[in-house]
């Protein structure tokens, strides 16, 4: 559902008490899932009942170093705004943007 989109069934299911920062195998959390596919309504529903936008996946990367990957300037700024922190994760957000040379504003 995070990976789909499908915003309106994950809420159902997050409410009904599915863990807002259910991960899978790769360490992949539900925020991570729809920010990289670049869902800014589903994210928008994990952050309102509470996911951690900074939390790693096994291989270090963090949602927003995702989004910067993706350049997905919406998701940037969504993630940013619900105080996700530029430095978190290895390669961070930050050293994601240097790395590829990109000039996405990412400093609160």
């Amino acid at each position: 559902m995070a990976r789909e989109g499908d915003s309106a069934a994950l809420a159902a299911y997050l409410d009904a008490g599915v863990p807002v920062n259910l991960t899978n195998t790769n360490g992949d959390t539900l925020v991570m899932l729809a920010a990289y596919y670049g869902h800014t309504s589903t994210v928008e529903v994990l952050i309102a009942r509470g996911a951690d936008v900074d939390r790693p996946n096994n291989r270090g990367q963090t949602p927003l170093a995702g989004a910067v990957f993706k350049k997905d300037s919406a998701m940037i700024e969504l993630l940013m705004g619900a105080d996700a922190d530029p430095s978190a994760g290895s390669p961070s957000a930050l050293e994601t943007a240097r790395h590829f040379g990109l000039t996405i504003h990412i400093a609160s």
